[in-house]
């Protein structure tokens, strides 16, 4: 079973742009690098995206493999497949968490989200993102905010499997 990213939190960025990932997801990134072993450094892979994307979205060497295979079953030379392979291969970063438990994070890649002083991580499932704390407030939480009070007042968020096939 592929472990998954789990809990949130706010880490120090340092003027180098080094910063600390939670130890829980060093864990994850671990069980999905299939050469990771205990004296190796765990690799990920940092997408960044196009102009729109406000965030980093890391995925373990498996989750970006699994990317991949699809993107490699899509016709070659079709536009979808070469707007995937551009947007998700060509805007990413290959990285390696150090002994630490830290990632550089390239100045480009932290302008590109205005990301400095702190950052905030979320799991999300098999990936998990890289934020501006300000920006994630302003952006998702209001989503999130804004959905939920739409819905009645005792809805259960779990009753959404029944909808996305995970229901039995």
């Amino acid at each position: 079973m592929v472990r998954r990213f789990r809990g949130e939190g706010h880490h120090k960025v340092d003027t180098k742009g080094r910063v600390s990932i939670p130890a829980s997801f060093r864990r994850v990134l671990e069980a999905g690098d299939p050469a990771w072993s205990e004296n190796k450094a765990p690799e990920l892979v940092i997408v960044y995206g196009d102009h729109r994307r406000r965030y980093l979205e890391c995925y373990t060497i498996d989750a970006a493999n699994e990317v991949d295979a699809k993107i490699d079953r899509m016709s070659r030379g079709s536009i979808e497949r070469r707007m995937l392979e551009k947007l998700f291969n060509g805007q990413s970063l290959l990285t390696t968490v150090d002994e630490t438990g830290r990632i550089v994070l390239p100045a480009k890649l932290r302008q590109k989200i205005d990301l400095e002083g702190e950052a905030y991580f979320i799991a999300s499932g098999d990936t998990f993102q890289i934020w501006k704390p300000e920006t994630y407030e302003e952006i998702e939480e209001a989503k999130t905010e804004a959905w939920l009070d739409e819905q009645p007042e005792d809805f259960d968020v779990l009753t959404l499997l029944d909808f996305g096939g995970g229901g039995g």
